[in-house]
């Protein structure tokens, strides 16, 4: 290879990496600080902040939608739940049209100066799903075996996802039925002590405010943090599959425009970048 050749080699390689950088989703940040404003907006407008402040009520609530929690699920997975939550607020998940451009790449170099020329460029790769992939290639892997492995790897991850999911929804789901029990009880102790006329508009108020509680964890915290997990895992799914698919052109030799007209057909119409000879027209 030339000097030139081993300078794009190495722009490829650095290009690789950006697949698993970090970044802070914004929409969901805004959308928690919004969804947060607005009650609070509405609660400064309606009155006193203090009326909606009721210890027991938020003992209730989180204490009994974490114990319901811990009953439906083992220990070694309840303790991942700051892991999964921070998930929602920083996605690696790698611009699909990118890697579509990077394997295509790959595949470029393939054809032209033989599979094994990618050896040295997974060191520099920090997808493992992808270097585990192009170095089973590399070795001479029988194809459906490489194939089986990857798909049976996606399998699996597509399974934690749903695992992590499913805290969330719990704790969804069990927050607004413990605002609802903690209501009863309220009432039950409003209605044992009706001597006082007086007191039964802030026993009333008391009561509801724990069914408040739970319809607020669940509709601005819990269960969106769930949907924004699917949309991820649906995100990272779409990513390894075409990950699999390239490695697999890859490892059978094909035309890099063939590989790449194969994988564009993962994305949406809207999405698929346009040709070169289109932008120029």
């Amino acid at each position: 290879m030339t000097m030139r050749d081993n300078e794009a080699a190495a722009g490829r390689r650095s290009g690789l990496t950006v697949l698993t950088e970090a970044a802070v989703d914004l929409a969901t940040l805004l959308g928690l600080l919004l969804g947060v404003a607005c009650i609070m907006i509405a609660i400064l407008i309606g009155g006193s902040a203090m009326a909606y402040v009721n210890a027991p009520s938020m003992f209730i609530v989180i204490g009994g939608a974490t114990a319901a929690t811990l009953t439906a699920f083992p220990m070694a997975r309840f303790i991942r739940l700051p892991k999964v939550a921070s998930k929602v607020f920083f996605n690696k998940t790698g611009d699909p049209i990118e890697l579509i451009s990077q394997l295509v790449e790959l595949a470029e170099v393939a054809r032209r100066d033989g599979i094994l020329a990618l050896e040295n460029m997974t060191e520099q790769m920090e997808e493992p799903f992808l270097v585990n992939g192009l170095r089973m290639a590399v070795d001479g892997t029988d194809p459906e075996i490489i194939q089986q492995i990857m798909e049976t790897e996606l399998e699996n991850t597509i399974e934690r996802h749903e695992s992590s999911r499913g805290l969330l929804d719990a704790m969804g789901r069990y927050a607004p039925a413990f605002g609802m029990i903690g209501t009863l009880i309220g009432l039950v102790a409003m209605l044992s002590n009706m001597d006082d006329p007086s007191k039964i508009g802030a026993g009333m108020a008391a009561a509801l405010i724990t069914t408040l509680y739970g319809s607020m964890l669940a509709n601005i915290i819990f269960l969106p943090m769930s949907d924004k997990l699917a949309l991820r895992s649906a995100e990272e799914t779409l990513n390894k599959t075409i990950i699999i698919q390239g490695v697999m052109a890859i490892q059978s030799g094909d035309n890099p425009r063939n590989v790449e007209s194969k994988l564009k057909t993962f994305l949406p119409p809207g999405q698929r970048p346009v040709e070169d000879d289109q932008k120029a027209a």
